[in-house]
């Protein structure tokens, strides 16, 4: 089995632009086509083997297919209804196996193939651990942004679908046998294990949005992903608006994970509350699940005041 340290950079990078358009891996750079209609959105993030994901939980068509995810979603959560492509940095160990990386572009390639994107280019390195650093590019009208301090006091909190399945997922996946999952059911199972493992970035909730805008509300959407968990979320949305996010939530089976489960990549929004029930009844799985109250605060819960459980969102440097 042929491993990175043997062919070398060129032989690798050649191997890997069959993932890309023809005659893309050709030059030092990539072209995009001029736009004056629309502003650029772009997304850097990373994924670090020990860090973001493991073999044991993990498999290599998966690394590709979520690195790929987490930064388009970030794309949708700022207004973009699709990306037009992305670049991609592959370092990794001499001694890795080449048919593990082309399964990692497997993954990657069918995701972008989902979504109409493009694999741009990108760069590749030796080092210690395996690391895919992505840099997305889309575009989206000036007047039709998604940002987190658009909200206001009275908005609807509304999410494009449930919270805590990812997190879910990465318990199954590590313990299969864990008595605290025995009681849940085989196909809740497997959809959270799809969840982690395959999410998928919510252009389709932007493109309910556009749908189900009641004409009388201008655009006006406060918004972000929730890659670090839902508390997390509303923490980064409420500290940007000024406006503090009350939680009406019923979590259901999914409780334990819900709030701090994280790398659900759905969208967290805030919305005028007639849009908002457009919005749910446009988009199957989306819900309302609070207010943005009158002043600033941490997220609470709606029915007391009082401050969610002590918990939080994954913070890179901080041992989570």
């Amino acid at each position: 089995m042929a491993e990175l340290a043997e062919l070398g950079e060129a032989e690798l990078i050649a191997k890997l632009s069959c993932f890309a358009a023809a005659g893309q891996f050709d030059d030092d750079a990539a072209l995009l086509a001029p736009d004056q209609q629309l502003q650029r959105v772009i997304s850097t993030d990373a994924m670090v083997e020990g860090v973001h994901f493991s073999a044991n939980t993990t498999p290599a068509f998966s690394v590709g297919w979520r690195a790929a995810a987490a930064n388009l979603s970030d794309l949708a959560a700022m207004g973009c209804l699709e990306a037009e492509g992305i670049t991609v940095a592959l370092a990794a160990p001499g001694h890795t196996p080449l048919a593990w990386v082309e399964a990692v572009y497997g993954g990657l390639s069918a995701l972008l193939k989902r979504h109409n994107c493009q694999l741009l280019g990108g760069d590749c390195s030796s080092a210690p651990v395996v690391m895919l650093a992505i840099t997305a590019i889309g575009k989206v009208a000036a007047d039709r942004l998604i940002r987190r301090g658009a909200g206001r006091a009275g908005d609807r909190l509304v999410v494009s679908g449930p919270h805590g399945l990812s997190g879910l997922g990465l318990q199954l996946l590590q313990n299969p046998n864990d008595p605290a999952t025995s009681h849940l059911s085989e196909s809740l199972k497997q959809a959270a294990i799809k969840a982690h493992q395959q999410p998928i970035p919510r252009f389709d909730a932007v493109a309910a949005l556009h749908q189900s805008q009641p004409a009388a509300c201008p655009w006006r959407v406060a918004g972000t992903d929730s890659s670090d968990g839902l508390r997390r979320s509303l923490e980064l949305l409420g500290n940007a608006c000024g406006h503090q996010p009350m939680l009406d939530l019923n979590m259901g089976p999914l409780e334990p994970w819900c709030l701090d489960g994280g790398e659900d990549f759905e969208l967290v929004l805030a919305l005028d509350p007639l849009w908002a029930d457009n919005f749910v009844a446009q988009l199957p799985g989306a819900q309302c699940i609070g207010w943005l109250g009158d002043k600033p605060g941490p997220p609470c819960w709606l029915s007391n005041k009082k401050p969610l459980p002590v918990g939080r969102g994954y913070e890179h440097f901080k041992g989570n």
